[in-house]
């Protein structure tokens, strides 16, 4: 899975992909572990192979409020902390047992002197997240519960049933009640 993510930007060799690929370790998460915690640094992101993440943060008065939810063939990683080497605002747990794969910020800035287009691989990736980001903030301002929550069964239908009520409340804004009567009212 990992080379093909690569080869589907068409900006590397198989040579290149494979070097690439060495620099990645496996890594195996059970259901709710952690990729990262907040207050944790971030120095690695990873490609999901297999799982379902969600990234959340807590309030002052201690609710989790989830932003974003990541799923196979997606990177993940706390990209705010990653960036400024700062720590993480964000918590990234598996929602379901996942199988990623790992790249250090040292082996990055090692793909970066190696390989002139990684910068250009780096700008599409960032571009992609920025993209993403306005869709979400977007999707909050015009979007109803309703209409948000058939965007994610639609593009994702195979993992909605994974994703437990009160995680997918939060990410749509609203009460586990509120999602129950949208699912009942949604035809497909």
């Amino acid at each position: 899975m990992l080379p093909t993510f690569f080869d589907r930007f068409n900006l590397f060799t198989a040579a290149e992909i494979a070097t690439i690929v060495a620099l990645f370790q496996p890594r195996h998460l059970t259901k709710h572990s952690f990729l990262i915690r907040e207050g944790d640094y971030c120095e690695e992101i990873a490609f999901v192979e297999s799982g379902l993440f969600r990234s959340f943060y807590t309030t002052d008065t201690g609710n989790e409020l989830t932003y974003c939810f990541r799923f196979p063939n997606d990177l993940i990683g706390a990209y705010s902390a990653f960036i400024t080497q700062g720590k993480s605002v964000e918590n990234i747990q598996a929602i379901e047992p996942a199988v990623l794969w790992v790249i250090k910020q040292k082996d990055l800035a090692l793909l970066a002197n190696q390989l002139p287009q990684w910068t250009v691989f780096l700008k599409v990736i960032a571009e992609q997240q920025y993209l993403e980001l306005e869709q979400r903030v977007m999707q909050l301002q015009r979007e109803t519960a309703q209409q948000r929550y058939k965007n994610l069964v639609l593009n994702h239908p195979n993992f909605i049933q994974s994703i437990p009520l009160q995680y997918l409340a939060s990410y749509l804004g609203i009460t586990q009640r509120h999602l129950s009567r949208i699912r009942k009212e949604i035809t497909f």
